[in-house]
This record gives structure tokens, C-alpha cells and sequence, in this order.
């Protein structure tokens, strides 16, 4: 096994390492990183997509910059403290090329628009404040004061919220679908502006909380949804890749 670290006499090999992250729940996210990116490359090469020579010296040249390895002594000193080789370091640069690349072919601006006009109400959007708070006497309390006097909303946040929005005054601001719990979501969806609803429990019932329905819109393609959309676009086309292949995890 390879040594990755050595305190004193104490070797952390390969197998320790790989067994760390498994324990720490970090390796299955690792690993998914990997698998995507493989997949992308051998999807990018599979249509004919090319990687310039220019193109890799370029942003061989840019990450050299970004961490101020300036000379080319500098550099190789850089990979030997990583032990990775020159030619590691470029399939590495092209790898992220091929990436990017076959990123932009899958979330072209064509592609983003025709998702939105196949799938816009699911980018309708609200604006919502809540208030959370620890018990189901207090969150009652609360909602039939705001229902006599809704104006306090943000008062009432600021002094009784639990959640981080509390100094904004419970403002979470604009949320689209697949934002919140789906029981939250259909009501708050199905509310009209200057609704009050809840107080809804959490899962165990130590937390409840309460929303305002401060604005509603109809989908619009703004940077906010479209940026959402090329994620959705990038997660759809890795599914599909997936399922093309027999991935084994050891």
C-alpha cells in the first residue's frame, strides 16, 4: 500500500485513507465527482469534441498564475510536493477542458430556453418571511397576533424567530418550486399574497413555523432560473450517461 501520511512512527496508507472517508460519509460524494466527470470526458470525445493544444497551455498557464507559480522551477517543484507527474498534470487541465466543453453544448443557451417554455410553471415563484420557533403554543401565539395585526410580521421575526433570517426580519426573499417541504410548498404555492400559514411542525415537532406570503410571480426567464435550469440540465444529461454504462464502486 501506498503511504499517504507518516506521524512518527504511525503510516496512514492508501486502505487507512480510503477507509476515513467511507467512515466520514466524505468517500460516496468523492467518488460521484468522479464518476461525473469521466463520464462527461468520455461523452465530450464520443460527439467529437477537441481540445486545442493552445487551449491547454493556456489554462495550464492560468492555473500556474492563479497560485503564483511564476517560473517554471517554481512549477515542478509544485507537482513533485503533489506527486503528480507533467503529463498527470495535463490530462488533469485537458480532462477539465473536455468538461467544460461538453457542459456548454448541454446547457447552451438554445437548450435552457426550450426547457423553460416546456417546463415554465415549474419556475413560478414566491416571496416568503417566516418564523420559527420552539414550541407549538408559542407558534400559535404568534399567528393570531399577526393575523390581527399582519403589519408586525418583521417585528415579531426579529424578536422571536429562531432561524437565521431573524435580523432580516424573517425575509427568505424569492423561492421557486422544489424550495421547501412538499406539505409547505402546495399551500404556499396555492396562497394568495398577504397569506399567513402554519404554523407547521418539523418532523419530530420541536420546531414550527410559520410563513407570509409577501409576493408571487410568474415564471420569467431571469439569471436566477436559468441558472437553475442548466443545473437540471446537467443533472437529466448525467443520469442519462449513467445509465449507459455498468458502474461498479469497490
Amino acid at each position: 500500500m501506498t503511504t499517504i501520511v507518516k506521524i512518527d512512527d504511525e503510516v496512514i496508507d492508501t486502505d487507512g485513507f480510503i477507509r476515513a472517508l467511507k467512515l466520514s460519509g466524505q468517500f460516496e460524494s468523492l467518488v460521484e465527482q468522479l464518476v461525473r466527470e469521466r463520464l462527461t470526458v468520455r461523452a465530450a470525445k464520443q460527439m467529437g469534441i477537441t481540445v486545442p493544444v493552445e487551449e491547454i497551455q493556456e489554462r495550464a498557464d492560468q492555473f500556474r498564475r492563479i497560485r503564483g507559480l511564476h517560473r517554471a522551477a517554481d512549477m515542478n517543484h509544485y507537482l513533485d510536493a503533489l506527486g503528480v507527474s507533467l503529463d498527470e498534470f495535463e490530462a488533469f487541465i485537458t480532462a477539465s477542458l473536455y468538461e467544460e466543453k461538453m457542459m456548454d453544448r448541454v446547457c447552451s443557451e438554445q437548450s435552457v430556453e426550450e426547457y423553460f417554455h416546456l417546463n415554465s410553471p415549474r419556475f413560478d415563484s414566491v416571496e416568503v418571511s417566516h418564523v420559527l420557533v420552539d414550541t407549538a403554543g408559542k407558534a400559535k401565539e404568534l399567528i393570531s397576533y399577526l393575523r390581527e395585526d399582519p403589519d408586525s410580521f418583521a417585528e415579531m421575526a426579529r424578536e422571536h424567530s429562531l432561524a437565521e433570517t431573524r435580523e432580516e426580519g424573517g425575509v427568505i426573499g424569492k423561492v421557486l418550486r422544489g424550495s421547501l417541504k412538499s406539505d409547505v410548498e402546495a399551500k404556499v404555492f396555492n396562497a394568495k399574497v398577504g397569506d399567513l400559514l402554519g404554523p407547521f411542525p418539523s418532523a419530530d415537532d420541536s420546531l414550527y413555523e410559520i410563513f407570509a406570503v409577501n409576493g408571487k410571480s410568474p415564471a420569467r426567464l431571469d439569471d436566477d432560473v436559468a441558472a437553475e435550469i442548466r443545473r437540471l440540465l446537467r443533472e437529466e444529461w448525467l443520469m442519462a450517461r449513467a445509465q449507459e454504462h455498468v458502474i461498479e464502486v469497490r
